[in-house]
């Protein structure tokens, strides 16, 4: 299996052929936490992680540390309606 070298912690990058033909095995590995990524001629195409692995949503994360007002357009509201016509 062609496997572009890694330094560090960056993932290990296999082209699309290898990937096919070593799947079941690359698969194993992401499920370990090894993630690759599958280049298609040289170019970083994909990245493979482990469903573990994947980013959590950032939505709420300020939730309690800033309040928005329930009239938060009516300061503006004259500009708003001169720039849509309203």
């Amino acid at each position: 299996m062609k496997i572009a070298s890694s330094t560090g912690s960056s993932p290990k990058t296999v082209n699309i052929h290898d990937a096919k033909t070593h799947l079941s095995q690359l698969i194993l590995e992401a499920s370990q936490g090894n993630s690759f990524i599958i280049a298609k001629a040289g170019k970083p195409m994909v990245r493979v992680v482990s469903i573990d692995q994947e980013p959590r949503p950032r939505t709420g994360m300020l939730v309690g540390v800033y309040t928005v007002p329930d009239d938060i357009d009516s300061p503006f509201q004259g500009e708003i309606e001169a720039m849509f016509g309203a």
